[in-house]
């Protein structure tokens, strides 16, 4: 999907939810989900599991997000916008692990219970400013990077060069796959690390990025990128330069365009990690903490690795 028809996608979506919102929804407890973005589609996948549970649990979802992943201080104002008009819960994930912690104690503070979805609040920073969750729902990124990670070098034979393309330097979620990646890779006393540089998670950025480390690492022979959007803007610039044969690229979230990569030979993996369900987890959660029932403090989601052999039918 081009960022165009998803920007489409996106804007059809919260136009949905606002008439929803207008309509028979009314008087309904108000759920907010603050996404990163939804100019990706691993967060437009989880709206729309949030979207089915609120539509099952009779809860109003109240969806906002900022446009670009890079962008803390334009969550931090939706956050406190929501605040002020008095939802009920909070699910939030968090453009920055620690940047966003002064929003959710402001939350605390107004007697919303806050659902940490996807990336990780820095612990130690939350708890040093007085906020808490009352439960995380996510995935173990650094287990996915190493299985990322063992699944190229394993494919390169044990022996080659390999460059990174990082999501938004200090964040808990790019971080974490970077080093499990990095970990799986240190197995392979012959598969170097030639080149790891941000591109912030967003396709051109890494498009540009591939392009520089194709000319200053010509032998070069697998790309690990930290999100899907980047792993196709990676493949993108590797068509460009008409590398043959071309660097293998592993990708991260197995969005639907990716599985068509996959499929089609061009992407060679991607970690799964269903978005759909966080955002059916978050809603659920919420739901019980407006019925004041308990939930975990821990909702692990599954994550697996997506290659040719069942990436699925299109």
């Amino acid at each position: 999907m081009t960022r165009s028809r998803l920007t489409i996608v996106a804007a059809l979506l919260l136009a949905a939810l606002n008439a929803c919102n207008r309509g028979p929804d009314a008087g309904k407890p108000v759920v907010a989900l603050v996404p990163k973005t939804l100019n990706n589609p691993f967060f437009v996948d989880m709206v729309q599991g949030a979207t089915a549970a609120a539509d099952s649990l009779g809860v109003r979802l109240v969806v906002e997000a900022p446009e670009r992943e890079i962008d803390p201080n334009a969550q931090m104002q939706i956050v406190e916008n929501l605040v002020q008009r008095g939802v009920k819960v909070l699910a939030i994930v968090p453009n920055g692990s620690r940047e966003i912690v002064p929003a959710v104690v402001k939350a605390n503070r107004a007697g919303i219970p806050v659902v940490n979805v996807d990336t990780r609040l820095d612990t130690a920073a939350l708890r040093q400013a007085g906020g808490t969750i009352a439960t995380f729902i996510g995935s173990d990124n650094v287990d996915g990077g190493r299985l990322a990670g063992k699944f190229l070098a394993e494919q390169l034979g044990g022996r080659g060069d390999v460059a990174v393309l990082e999501g938004v330097p200090g964040h808990e979620t790019s971080d974490s796959r970077l080093r499990g990646f990095r970990e799986a890779v240190a197995g392979f006393p012959n598969v170097r690390i030639v080149s790891s540089q941000p591109a912030n998670m967003e396709r051109d950025q890494a498009f540009n990025v591939t392009q520089n480390t194709l000319q200053a690492h010509p032998q070069v022979r697998g790309f690990f990128a930290a999100n899907d959007v980047m792993a196709l803007g990676a493949l993108e610039a590797i068509a460009a330069a008409r590398k043959a044969p071309p660097p293998l690229v592993v990708g991260f979230d197995a969005q639907a365009d990716a599985r068509t990569a996959i499929r089609d030979g061009r992407l060679a993996a991607s970690i799964a990690q269903h978005p759909a369900e966080m955002g059916r987890r978050a809603v659920e959660s919420a739901w019980k903490l407006l019925h004041k029932q308990p939930v975990p403090a821990e909702q692990p989601v599954a994550i697996e690795l997506v290659t040719k052999a069942n990436a699925g039918a299109p």
